[in-house]
């Protein structure tokens, strides 16, 4: 049992290390906004501890590397409630894609890749959604002087957010799926 919580905390402490590290890599995260927010590789880690781990690992991975942003100086903080939601909860929801942990497991021991597909592209939606509406509200509420004249501040937002989001969730959920199913043994061995 101590092994495995010693495992945990490894786990959780590399990926979340290379999360950061894949957004710090210039040809591997493409920042298209100056005040924050790039397509990159980055979620990718904390998806697959959310998805070894479950939840736990997941929520945990995710809140540790808003954290670790905030600490590398790479946060785009301008205001403190605005830090909370976007490194606090924006970074920490994307570990509930760990819901989908035991269905992702089953379905690749069991050689189903539609279905697993599926609750991949479910659990990272879900992540990515999260964070996605995390970033929208703190834009519309603490950056809606940055939109152009006449332009509601919500859809400034949609745009902003979106913009990188939905290629990211594109980009997680293809990567994650083509690793699981390359390396089933390799990544599936955690505790679900």
């Amino acid at each position: 049992m101590q092994s495995k919580s010693l495992l945990f905390l490894i786990e959780v402490s590399i990926f979340t290390s290379l999360a950061l590290v894949l957004d710090l890599i210039p040809f591997l995260s493409f920042k298209i906004w100056p005040q924050g927010g790039s397509v990159s590789f980055a979620m990718i880690p904390v998806f697959i501890v959310a998805f070894r781990w479950g939840l736990k690992g997941g929520l945990l991975s995710g809140f540790l590397w808003g954290i670790l942003q905030i600490a590398v100086g790479e946060a785009a903080i301008y205001y403190f409630w605005q830090a909370v939601i976007e490194y606090g909860f924006a970074f920490t929801a994307l570990g509930l894609a760990g819901i989908f942990a035991r269905s992702v497991h089953r379905t690749i021991k069991d050689g189903q890749r539609k279905k697993s597909f599926i609750y991949i592209m479910s659990g990272v939606f879900i992540g990515t959604s999260l964070r996605f509406l995390a970033h929208f509200f703190a834009g519309f509420i603490f950056f809606a002087e940055f939109a152009p004249e006449g332009q509601p501040a919500w859809l400034y937002s949609l745009l902003y957010n979106g913009s990188y989001m939905l290629p990211s969730f594109v980009i997680c959920t293809f990567v994650i799926y083509w690793l699981f199913n390359k390396q089933p043994r390799t990544l599936l061995t955690a505790a679900a």
